[in-house]
């Protein structure tokens, strides 16, 4: 069995957790209606939770507000059955601190804590930072480490660091190097929850430790990466594996355009969403990638086996 696979604590994030669209209607407002139906076939899907606003789910268009409202709307929502993580960071500490006061009380599970972006802060800058945040709430919090889009990229050092820290409990490390994983699980602590954020590299990571991916790919196929999720927590890598091999078109098709252009594409096609509307800078997906993630969707027959 797997070294990543060896905890199961009720309280640690593992798993497949989705890093969920933010729906919106015609007028770009947040669909509340639509919000609901994605909690609960996340629920029957076996996700086991879910990140709101986080990249996927447009994070920077989204004012606190409505961060707030999401958290709110949907723990209401899910009475339970799933976990609730909402986004908290921004590259402002006394905003994010700010930010993570007014959600403490929305009955969430968790933050993700995305690094500090555009700044370029130093390891100092960053470790205050965290602890500022973590000073701000007793729920736990995993880091957020994406430097392909923050330009700040948290060292093993650090990380370890950080994760002595009370409340600080895991990492969605999106980086893709996998010779990471093998150092942070023998140094950090053995509760410390390591989550791939990268759904290509996300089988190697949980083969090489880790406990679970935070996934772009479960936007779309939650069944799948639930189940490949449920494999690897009872060491049946073979069906993990042969998982791989449909979920791999996924992961290389669902980010031909910037995330989440080519998710709510997808999820539009299977009928899960009325619309495919982002807000601006981002737009919808090209008439090419259309054609592209059109003819993924029935070659995977995902029509039949995710829209249920």
């Amino acid at each position: 069995m797997m070294r990543g696979f060896l905890l199961n604590k009720k309280d640690m994030f593992s798993g497949s957790i989705v890093a969920l669209i933010t729906p919106f209607t015609d007028s770009n407002a947040i669909d509340y209606f639509c919000l609901a139906e994605l909690i609960d076939w996340h629920i029957h899907s076996g996700t086991q939770a879910i990140v709101l606003a986080g990249t996927t789910g447009e994070s920077p268009t989204l004012t606190d507000d409505e961060k707030i409202a999401l958290a709110t709307f949907a723990v209401a929502h899910a009475q339970g059955k799933i976990q609730i993580l909402v986004g908290n960071g921004t590259n402002d500490t006394e905003h994010s601190v700010q930010l993570t006061n007014q959600l403490n009380d929305t009955g969430i599970d968790g933050y993700l804590t995305v690094t500090p972006y555009y700044n370029k802060p130093p390891e100092a800058g960053l470790l205050a930072h965290f602890k500022a945040i973590a000073q701000a709430s007793a729920l736990p919090i995993l880091l957020y480490n994406v430097p392909s889009r923050t330009q700040c990229d948290l060292s093993n050092e650090l990380i370890i660091q950080l994760a002595e820290l009370n409340h600080i409990v895991g990492l969605k490390d999106a980086t893709a190097d996998l010779s990471r994983v093998s150092r942070l699980r023998k140094l950090c602590p053995a509760s410390f929850s390591l989550l791939s954020g990268d759904d290509a590299t996300a089988l190697a990571y949980c083969l090489a430790g880790g406990n679970g991916v935070i996934s772009v790919t479960a936007n779309v196929a939650p069944k799948l990466v639930a189940q490949q999720q449920q494999a690897l927590s009872v060491g049946n890598v073979a069906y993990a594996q042969q998982l791989e091999i449909t979920l791999a078109v996924l992961h290389r098709d669902l980010f031909i355009e910037s995330n989440p252009i080519a998710v709510k594409w997808a999820l539009y096609r299977l009928k899960k969403i009325p619309n495919t509307n982002l807000r601006l800078p981002l737009v919808p997906l090209s008439s090419s990638g259309q054609q592209i993630i059109n003819q993924t969707l029935l070659a995977l027959a995902l029509f039949d086996q995710e829209s249920e």
